[in-house]
């Protein structure tokens, strides 16, 4: 009997943990389930071989057409700029046979203008040459081919610009000796440049003294002197008279050149008219003389300098009593 109880309490107990590690299992499912997020499979697309070679061939068409339309904008930009270009150059052409024209009127205008000046200063040069020879008395201090030479001392103020000196330069060594072979003997003379530079600086304020042996001196000097030059006399000229000019003394200034590139004549004509000292009877005590060098005459954008010249030292001549000589040639 005690037997049969023993087998029906184990009986008891082994269904009891059966049921509990049941439950366990179920709870322990349970708590995996809700950590673990739900996965959601996607559908896998379906594509087929029809479906991808059709797609394939659209992908090869479509990078064509991009090629053919990128080719296309390439040839439409060449020919933008080559019309631009056509443009442009058309425009350049334009506006130079635009210049052209007018070029070509205004050198009629010029060449017309400086025929018609020139003939007007040949004729009153050959009208006051005439008149200085006409009155031209054999005496020892008369005039020298229309110059005077009574004198008792000389300044020479000679152009040493670029034109001078490749066009002119034997016929300048040679106006210049003649000018001293004119007056045997004088008390002084001395040599600027048409910027007041002095051939010799030694003697810069006084005379260089007048001797056969000086003489050489400064015509061998005169062979390569080249200072530099503005191609207008003016500063030589007022240098001169500022720094020689006396009431007293008789001075002649020679004015050796080819352009004149100053602003005003007639500046320059009252310059010199109150600068330059007067005698009693009202004569200026310095004389001056030009001779022009037909240098740019023949060269039609500076020929105007060389007629602006001529008038300067015509008039400073003539207020001065001096002569103004204009050359024909530089030989």
């Amino acid at each position: 009997m005690k037997r049969r109880n023993r087998n029906v309490e184990q009986s008891s107990l082994s269904f009891l943990d059966a049921i509990s590690c049941g439950f366990g299992a179920i709870i322990i499912l349970v708590v995996i389930s809700k950590s673990a997020p739900p996965s959601v499979e996607e559908p896998t697309p379906v594509v087929n071989a029809a479906q991808a070679q059709q797609l394939s061939l659209l992908a090869q068409q479509t990078a064509g057409e991009r090629e053919a339309v990128e080719a296309e904008l390439a040839a439409a930009e060449a020919t933008r700029a080559a019309a631009a270009q056509a443009l442009a150059s058309l425009r350049v052409s334009a506006d130079s046979a635009r210049d052209k024209v007018v070029e070509t009127r205004q050198d009629t205008v010029v060449t017309t203008t400086l025929e018609r000046q020139l003939a007007q200063a040949r004729q009153t040069l050959t009208e006051e040459m005439r008149r200085l020879q006409g009155s031209a008395k054999a005496r020892p201090d008369g005039p020298v081919a229309g110059i005077p030479v009574d004198s008792q001392y000389v300044i020479f103020v000679i152009d040493t610009s670029g034109s001078m000196q490749q066009m002119a330069w034997r016929s300048v060594q040679q106006k210049m000796n003649e000018a001293l072979d004119a007056y045997p003997q004088i008390k002084g003379f001395q040599v600027m440049s048409d910027m007041g530079e002095y051939m010799f600086s030694s003697y810069r304020g006084d005379w260089i003294p007048d001797t056969p042996a000086r003489r050489r001196t400064v015509l061998q000097r005169l062979t390569n002197w080249a200072p530099f030059s503005n191609s207008s006399p003016v500063e030589g000229i007022t240098a001169a008279i500022r720094t020689y000019a006396r009431a007293d003394r008789k001075i002649s200034i020679y004015v050796f050149g080819d352009d004149f590139t100053g602003r005003s004549i007639n500046d320059v004509v009252l310059t010199v008219r109150r600068i330059n000292p007067r005698d009693r009877s009202g004569r200026p005590s310095v004389r001056i003389h030009g001779i022009g060098f037909p240098v740019l005459m023949n060269n039609r954008g500076a020929a105007d300098g060389a007629l602006r010249f001529a008038n300067l030292m015509r008039v400073l001549a003539e207020e001065s009593g001096g002569a103004f000589i204009g050359l024909e040639n530089t030989r």
